[in-house]
């Protein structure tokens, strides 16, 4: 089957027989109808039209070398710095389409199986068949086009303790049992972000195992479908409350739902198995080093946040536009900052698709050390965002009718003392809505704390770029330099 369409996803959607709980109610049938997901899922229906989209063809597909149909281009194993700039086309298409608010539109982990598959004999350092069930779910997912979601964290039961040591053992997911058939999960994994509304959800290691006989239960890696019976979904409330596009703007488009992976005893057959057990292979993100599969998410990731802040600099500069405050200095100070932060970013990707290497596997891959630093820097900078967006804003982010109001039988009032130098009231309502829902709302919100968290803690994160980071040649020069006299 070639690259999707929006209906084709939403069909496959409907059609599934899935357990998903939310706010009370447990939806099995119709997903993509229910108000909670109906229109975040339209919005990745977008997407998938996107690639059927005459002008787009060639920027959001390519021909697969099995089928010869067309496959997202996010599936394309890069040979050149070339192909990695197509990839990033693409990618960037997707981004500036939700003005980078969606955060697990398929190229991200289409980009980590892309690289695991490329990487296959890493996993059949293990077993041989390991390596042919990577490659086998790489054609599968990209000659099906299909969605994925992933879930690489624990509950946060009592962090003090090892999985192995909690009032369950069986709290965090784990192998409860291996058969003839494959292995049996038990257990909770966070956090399945579009997990409701995804075709497959990857389990792969947790970051943090460590390599102890006790961790063996937890030391696994394989994916399934998302109605896989036993596994079903405990979602968080919808910041979707089913308003208008005018009054949510951001939250009634982009709101990917966040949810708990619960596992009760789900059979996943060993040819969805990519490692079992072998903690020593899986502890501390190996899997994902070592096959340059973060340096390949972590690029899509750049991309994403690229968008965002483009997004908003045009969002403050509108603003400032429309109240005509521009002209102040501390307003140009502030612009000045997303300006410069936007810049950096665009640095920071231009360099590490220009110092691209091939890598041990054959692929084309960018260079680790800018795209590391753009992952550290990023969440430190958009509460910054967040903080320009209410300074330029004001008092604007309070004085806003809805859209019933600025429609309706205030509409007279709206154009006579909500409207703006630029905007009559109806337009500057809806401009700072935009800005409310961006940096206040609880979508607003719920964005702020996931870049903050996007890649794990920041303070660990930065911990892993100082071990990592090789700072040798510059230890060297000072000592030089000490020794210059003598």
């Amino acid at each position: 089957m070639p690259a999707r369409t929006g209906q084709g996803y939403i069909d496959a959607l409907n059609n599934s027989s899935r357990d998903v709980q939310i706010q009370g109610e447990r939806v099995e049938k119709g997903v993509a109808d229910h108000p909670a997901f109906r229109n975040v899922v339209r919005t990745y229906g977008q997407l998938f039209d996107m690639q059927h989209d005459p002008d787009l063809r060639d920027t959001m597909t390519y021909e697969s070398p099995s089928s010869g149909d067309r496959v997202g281009m996010s599936f394309l194993q890069p040979e050149s710095i070339g192909d990695l700039e197509r990839r990033r086309t693409m990618i960037k298409t997707w981004s500036d389409f939700s003005l980078g608010q969606l955060g697990r539109t398929g190229d991200y982990l289409n980009s980590s199986v892309m690289a695991m598959a490329s990487a296959a004999d890493w996993f059949g350092q293990v077993d041989k068949q390991f390596a042919d069930n990577i490659r086998n779910y790489y054609e599968y997912i990209r000659e099906n086009d299909l969605l994925l979601t992933h879930t690489l964290i624990n509950p946060q039961s009592n962090r003090s303790k090892p999985p192995s040591e909690q009032s369950d053992p069986f709290l965090a997911a784990g192998i409860v049992e291996e058969n003839d058939e494959g292995i049996v999960i038990r257990g909770a994994r966070m956090l399945a972000t579009i997990g409701p509304i995804a075709d497959e959800i990857m389990v792969f290691p947790s970051t943090v195992l460590q390599n102890r006989p006790e961790d063996e239960p937890y030391s696994y890696a394989f994916a399934i479908p998302c109605d896989t019976p036993g596994l079903r979904f405990l979602c968080r409330e919808s910041f979707d409350y089913g308003r208008s596009h005018y009054d949510h703007p951001l939250g009634s488009r982009f709101d990917e739902i966040d949810a708990v992976a619960i596992f009760d005893d789900v059979l996943v057959p060993y040819e969805r198995c990519f490692m079992i057990r072998h903690p020593e292979l899986l502890t501390r993100g190996r899997l994902y080093n070592e096959t340059d599969a973060l340096v390949h998410m972590t690029h899509q990731v750049v991309v994403k946040d690229l968008a965002k802040t483009e997004f908003v600099l045009g969002l403050i500069s509108t603003i400032a536009d429309a109240i005509k405050i521009e002209q102040f200095q501390h307003i140009q100070e502030k612009i000045g900052e997303i300006i410069i932060a936007l810049e950096t970013l665009k640095s920071f990707l231009r360099t590490a698709e220009v110092d691209a290497e091939i890598n041990d596997w054959g692929v084309m891959t960018p260079k680790w050390a800018p795209l590391n630093a753009a992952r550290n820097w990023f969440p430190k900078q958009y509460p910054q965002f967040i903080d320009t967006i209410w300074k330029m804003s004001a008092s604007g982010l309070f004085g806003l009718p809805t859209e019933a109001d600025a429609t309706g039988d205030a509409r007279e009032d709206v154009d006579k003392y909500l409207a703006c130098a630029s905007m009559d009231g109806v337009d500057r309502v809806k401009l700072f809505r935009l800005a409310w829902d961006a940096s206040v709302s609880s979508f607003g919100g719920r964005q702020e704390v996931y870049e903050h968290y996007f890649f794990g803690d920041p303070v660990r994160m930065a911990g892993l770029l100082v071990a990592t980071y090789d700072r040798s040649d510059y230890m060297n020069r000072i000592k030089e330099f000490l020794q210059r006299d003598n």
